[in-house]
């Protein structure tokens, strides 16, 4: 099974691709980020992401993907234009594979270190750690969306529970 996990983003959309076989073994494929240009417009921006996951999409063809919940306290502004692009990327993933999952930062945090308040190197250490990977994966957007592919994969049991 290939699992596409996604951290959505405006300027920066990470993405982390694993490949998870019958015994419930995971190994990283690929992961990186889409990066769209601060001084273009909005809409442009958001048409660049939608490229950008349609050609992810194409390239590693998923079979389920999973995406990352907002949560945002501060910047309401920001939290807006990121949820725009999260709605590029759900719209792109649901039409091109059709299983969708989302989790909220605490199921994450919860999947991998079993405590729903680790901070976020905790996160990328136990996500190097269980990928064997030899270091923290950068930029740390790619590392958040491999940690979002991770609690799938250990979640997906339960995927009934998630799916949208």
């Amino acid at each position: 099974m290939i699992i596409l996990g996604i951290d959505p983003g405006l300027a920066t959309l990470g993405y982390g691709v694993l490949e998870k076989n019958v015994r419930g073994d995971v190994r990283a494929v690929d992961y990186g980020v889409i990066l769209t240009p601060k001084e273009e417009r909005l809409p442009t921006r958001l048409a660049i992401l939608e490229e950008g996951v349609v050609r992810l999409l194409d390239k590693c063809t998923p079979d389920e993907v999973a995406v990352e919940e907002l949560f945002f306290t501060k910047n309401v502004t920001t939290g807006i234009a990121v949820a725009h692009a999260r709605g590029v990327a759900l719209l792109t993933c649901v039409k091109r594979c059709g299983r969708l999952f989302e989790y909220t930062p605490m199921q994450i945090k919860q999947a991998l270190t079993g405590y729903g308040k680790a901070d976020k190197k905790q996160i990328q250490l136990v996500t190097a750690s269980l990928l064997r990977l030899p270091g923290i994966p950068r930029p740390d957007d790619a590392a958040d969306a491999l940690a979002v592919a991770l609690c799938h994969s250990f979640t997906s049991r339960l995927s009934g529970l998630y799916t949208i």
